[in-house]
């Protein structure tokens, strides 16, 4: 990979955690309203997904997927999509958003530690070291906004399913690093997505049925809106370009920019103030960052080095 593609890379998972930094709230505020339930929102964003992606494959050239690979597009569907999104969804309506914010950092460590057990990837000092620079920048920024947060009516539920949001993603990182590379990023998310969705209308089609539509306020539309088209296609796009492009590791780290995301909206909005603490915070996740890249970028090079 060429440093243009990495770069393309690093900017298109900024550009995907900076859709899903603004997704916390946004979903809250849809739920809060108490006419879309969970189950509708993940839904929503699948389903909407799914046609989106279908819609855009029509501008490219077909791709022939076997019927083996579909069975592992299906395993990534369920790992990186509905198990990722559900209970993300589901999490966020029942616990707060900075404590979801929160529950997220614990992602990188996740990858590398299942990076270590699939991938047989050596975890670092140096890579150690920078996911807990970001680790601890993230968890400041979030700790010190924590009074801004929507609360929760059970904080317990919430952030295990949140947690178990964040492990399936990661699962789904490692395990599927490889496969990754093997189609197009449209082949890949139209056939993820429409087996997501699959999984989850059966489920779901009573409550799709019982949700009165027309009485959804202009708000609540556009924030479904967001959640479908930014938090979701776009996101998943950005995200894709950058697993072809960096190690998961590298991927998992962007998590941290989450918080500065919610943060710089609560600044905006008048919602929070800037103290030093939070520029420290920020000045960690991107050394955080910084390291964990730098550190994946010498292992890798030590180990075509020794190759050759």
């Amino acid at each position: 990979m060429d440093f243009n593609g990495k770069l393309r890379g690093h900017v298109a998972l900024l550009g995907a955690n900076v859709c899903w930094g603004l997704m916390a709230p946004i979903a809250k505020l849809v739920l809060a309203a108490g006419i879309v339930t969970p189950l509708v929102l993940t839904d929503c964003r699948i389903v909407g997904a799914a046609i989106l992606f279908w819609l855009l494959s029509l501008c490219g050239r077909r791709e022939h997927v076997p019927a083996g690979d579909l069975l592992r597009l299906a395993g990534a569907g369920m790992l990186g999509i509905l198990f990722n999104q559900g209970c993300y969804i589901f999490g966020v309506g029942y616990t707060s958003p900075g404590e979801a914010s929160i529950i997220t950092t614990t992602m990188p460590m996740w990858v590398m530690v299942l990076s270590r057990i699939i991938l047989k990837a050596p975890i670092t000092g140096g890579k150690a070291f920078g996911i807990l620079l970001g680790a601890a920048g993230a968890f400041m920024l979030v700790y010190s906004s924590l009074g801004t947060s929507l609360r929760g009516n059970n904080p317990l539920l919430g952030d295990l399913l949140v947690l178990t949001a964040q492990l399936s993603y990661a699962l789904y990182l490692t395990l599927y690093k490889n496969f990754l590379k093997k189609y197009s990023l449209v082949t890949m998310m139209k056939w993820m997505f429409t087996f997501a969705a699959v999984a989850v209308l059966p489920f779901s089609v009573g409550d799709i049925a019982a949700t009165d539509w027309s009485s959804l306020p202009p708000s609540v539309g556009w924030g479904i809106a967001y959640v479908v088209f930014m938090g979701t296609f776009v996101a998943y796009i950005c995200m894709m370009t950058g697993q072809k492009a960096l190690m998961p590791t590298v991927v998992g780290m962007y998590n941290y920019f989450q918080p500065i995301v919610a943060t710089c909206v609560g600044l905006y909005l008048g919602l929070d103030v800037f103290t030093p603490l939070k520029g420290v915070a920020v000045a960690l996740i991107f050394a955080g960052v910084y390291l964990v890249t730098i550190s994946t970028r010498t292992q890798n090079a030590s180990l075509s080095a020794n190759d050759r």
